[in-house]
């Protein structure tokens, strides 16, 4: 049986616009990429790999949708992000290759504040 917790945030995942599930998942990358950052002495090669490869796998998904003939965005906001996606993919390679806590600050920031953009926050 689903906890209350479990079924309210099914329904709200349901009901809730597509910019809050964005600025949602780009929070909880985020989120994720915090925790490695904090606790990085306790922290074990995997969690730090799930983490970047959750963050990569969403901003896949982003660059994805921005090259879409059909996506309805300006195209000067489809450059930005696909910008922003490029560099997201670039710089996780680079911390993979060389991994240091401070190194997750920049995409932590950038998923902080487009998720804040998104919830119209900016």
């Amino acid at each position: 049986m689903q906890s209350a917790a479990q079924a309210y945030g099914s329904v709200a995942r349901k009901i809730a616009s597509p910019r809050d599930l964005e600025a949602d998942l780009l929070l909880k990358a985020a989120a994720r990429l915090q925790g490695v950052m904090d606790t990085w002495e306790d922290t074990t090669r995997q969690q730090f790999i799930d983490a970047l490869i959750y963050n990569r796998k969403l901003w896949t998904i982003f660059l994805t949708s921005v090259t879409e003939p059909d996506c309805p965005l300006p195209p000067e906001v489809r450059q930005n992000i696909a910008n922003l996606g490029l560099f997201i993919m670039n710089h996780t390679m680079a911390i993979m290759d060389q991994p240091e806590p401070q190194r997750l600050r920049s995409l932590i920031n950038i998923n902080r504040e487009i998720a804040a953009g998104l919830l119209g926050r900016a």
